[in-house]
């Protein structure tokens, strides 16, 4: 590594899979350097259910991903998704000192607007300011320099269950990582797959993983609403397997193969080749039967989705439609059936960047992966706004100096 360069590394832990991207940073942008993925066994809708096989996940990706990038891999920055996540919105008022708005006002007004009952069982991962109130003036981006006697904002909180986090620093302090950071997996994704005039407009982004599909609603250019459900793609691939009557490995492959979520634009005369369970010769069906199969599922998740939009009470500013993402967003007809559902504009959001190495990751699949490379490469530089330490990150250290001190002994 050349010594203007800087390694940043994204983490994405996944029910179905763990990827890890490795990204070069440079005065002349981000560039990807290598990836690793590995099949995921330890973690159920976004949740650690098992440390040993979250572990094991995390160092075959890490190892993959450090023999095609050359480099050793020590820090990483992680995403989190799951139902224990929860969103509020929250608001913070000050009163400005000098008539003039410093940096230190703002952390005081985000602190004001930090300031809600939180039980505590759960931890902040997420302060997301909306817009800033000098005065009567709404809408500030940046209100540093402006002058004003009064400062308000609107943010939203992400919230989620400190057990969960723990759980998820645990397994990457295991396998021999630290972690720089958690990011909400919609946020992360966002900045892969989602455009500025879309975020400035109004957009949904509806990220279908394997075990959750996280749901985030976008206006003004920032976050305003976040939701999870626990239904995705292996929702998908265990119908394929009961209905076919075939092996799980085997209703995946089909899945990305034949999958369809659209049954009008399947040709009635296609077969397909379905192995069957015990041993017993495979057998030539119908592809109209899966997309029997497929398309209730996902129409119904996409349903699902649908009413937690409407319970936000901000779906009216939505301009720019839905922007459908993750692995199952990959199955033919994804966008005509989200059209029909959500009764909006939609497209597949495929990730992003400008730097080189990114053709190789782009595919729906890797959204978020590259959005947290990219949020890790924002913030590489950034310093801490100040010096105190969340309950997580001092729980995570006291675990890294029990863990060395029972090696020791």
């Amino acid at each position: 590594m050349a010594k203007n360069e800087q390694m940043v590394v994204s983490l994405d832990l996944g029910t179905t899979k763990t990827c890890v991207l490795v990204g070069l940073l440079d005065e002349d942008g981000l560039e990807v350097a290598g990836f690793g993925i590995a099949p995921s066994r330890g973690l159920r809708k976004g949740v650690v259910i098992n440390l040993d096989s979250t572990v094991e996940s995390i160092r075959q990706a890490v190892e993959e991903a450090e023999k095609m990038s050359g480099q050793k891999i020590k820090v990483v920055q992680t995403g989190i998704a799951g139902s224990h996540l929860q969103g509020l919105n929250s608001h913070g008022i000050i009163g400005v000192k000098d008539r003039e708005v410093s940096a230190r006002d703002v952390e005081q007004v985000l602190n004001a607007a930090r300031a809600v009952a939180i039980p505590l069982d759960r931890e902040v991962i997420d302060t997301i300011p909306q817009q800033f109130f000098l005065d009567d003036q709404e809408g500030v981006v940046d209100p540093v320099g402006m002058s004003g006697v009064r400062l308000e904002v609107d943010v939203h909180i992400v919230t989620a269950a400190a057990a969960s986090l723990q759980n998820i620093y645990r397994c990457c302090n295991r396998a021999g990582l630290d972690v720089r950071g958690v990011v909400l997996q919609q946020l992360a994704s966002s900045r892969a797959v989602l455009t500025a005039e879309e975020r400035e407009l109004g957009v949904v982004l509806v990220d279908v993983g394997g075990g959750t599909t996280d749901i985030a609603i976008f206006s003004n250019g920032t976050i305003c609403y976040t939701a999870s459900l626990p239904l995705g793609g292996n929702q998908v691939t265990n119908d394929i397997a009961i209905g076919l009557r075939t092996p799980m490995e085997a209703a995946e492959k089909i899945k990305r193969q034949y999958g369809c979520t659209t049954m009008r634009i399947i040709d009635q005369d296609e077969a397909i080749d379905v192995p069957s369970v015990g041993g017993r010769p495979p057998r030539k069906l119908s592809r109209q039967i899966l997309g029997e199969i497929i398309e209730p599922r996902l129409e119904e998740i996409f349903e699902l989705a649908n009413r937690e939009l409407h319970k936000s009470g901000v779906y009216d500013q939505v301009v720019s439609g839905v922007v459908v993402t993750g692995g199952t967003a990959l199955l033919s007809g994804t966008a005509e059936l989200a059209e029909k559902v959500f009764e909006q504009q939609a497209r597949v959001g495929f990730p992003e960047g400008q730097g080189s190495g990114f053709e190789a990751v782009k595919n729906p699949m890797y959204s978020t992966a590259v959005g947290l490379l990219q949020y890790a490469g924002e913030k590489h530089t950034a310093p801490r706004s100040n010096g105190n330490f969340s309950r997580l990150e001092i729980g995570s250290f006291f675990n890294k100096v029990m863990s060395w001190m029972k090696d020791f002994f």
